[in-house]
């Protein structure tokens, strides 16, 4: 199941890709359009800003922004920041790879067959969206 963080990361990074002017939005904002806890909204936008999605203003006018154009904002990058890996085992785990303790053989191991169907199939959908996919005119 997806996360509050991804959902919510989500849900702010395509407010703020929608917004016709480019200027920063304050967080404030962001969390009363979207109905997001304005404090659980910080830490998830600061994720995000440290991972190089976002870029920051402070002061009057200040706010978060988009560092990219959302057509250059893969969802793979996206999930992988929020969610961590896309895979739901780590034996299948292209970037956090990890034996089971429990598995003897994953040439045999009929979870270890379909949790790659699974991530295979997660990545397609990942890798064949952006940012730009979200957002709802």
């Amino acid at each position: 199941m997806l996360s509050k963080k991804t959902k919510y990361g989500l849900k702010a990074l395509a407010y703020l890709a929608s917004q016709k002017e480019k200027a920063p939005v304050q967080i404030s904002e962001i969390a009363k359009c979207e109905n997001i806890s304005q404090k659980f909204l910080e830490s998830i936008l600061l994720s995000l800003r440290k991972s190089g999605f976002l870029g920051s203003k402070k002061g009057k006018g200040g706010g978060y922004y988009l560092i990219k154009e959302p057509n250059e904002i893969l969802m793979t990058d996206v999930m992988r920041v929020l969610e961590g890996p896309i895979s739901m085992v780590p034996c299948v785990s292209l970037n956090f790879y990890e034996k089971c303790a429990d598995c003897r053989d994953e040439a045999t191991c009929s979870v270890n067959k379909l949790m790659l169907m699974v991530r295979d199939a997660n990545l397609e959908v990942y890798r064949n969206n952006t940012l730009a996919d979200l957002i709802i005119s």
